[in-house]
């Protein structure tokens, strides 16, 4: 068998051409990354909130409601005890949480949602069934 017979394989890069493969420039036409991505996706319009940061404005709001609404009904039940009022504040506040746990899993616009329906509908409830 000659030289010519025998044919090589085709080679791979070599460990010293790896870090030239990567550093190499974008191809034309590809806008290139100069900072880490961020989880969220791409930045936001400038006055406009990133999905991390409302997810964590609602989750405040929903928070600060709740605490507000268990200091409410410590005071209406100092007044007046009765299991209405404890149902129409402790389903206010367990609908707090629900959003506080929507909004954890991204579903920060129905949290929202629920929220003011929820404020709107224990409001009325105070206003209209409890004395």
């Amino acid at each position: 068998m000659t030289a010519s017979d025998q044919e090589t394989p085709a080679e791979s890069p070599a460990p010293s051409d790896a870090p030239a493969l990567v550093d190499a420039p974008a191809p034309t036409g590809v806008p290139a990354v100069d900072g880490p991505v961020s989880a969220d996706g791409p930045a936001p319009a400038p006055g406009r909130m990133t999905p991390r940061q409302a997810r964590t404005l609602r989750i405040a709001a929903a928070s600060l409601v709740l605490v507000a609404l268990g200091a409410v009904l410590a005071v209406r039940l100092a007044s007046r005890t009765s299991v209405l009022v404890v149902g129409a504040y402790g389903l206010a506040m367990i609908l707090c949480g629900v959003v506080i746990e929507l909004s954890r899993h991204g579903r920060t616009r129905l949290g929202t949602y629920l929220l003011g329906a929820g404020l709107a509908a224990a409001l009325a409830a105070d206003w209209l069934l409890l004395p």
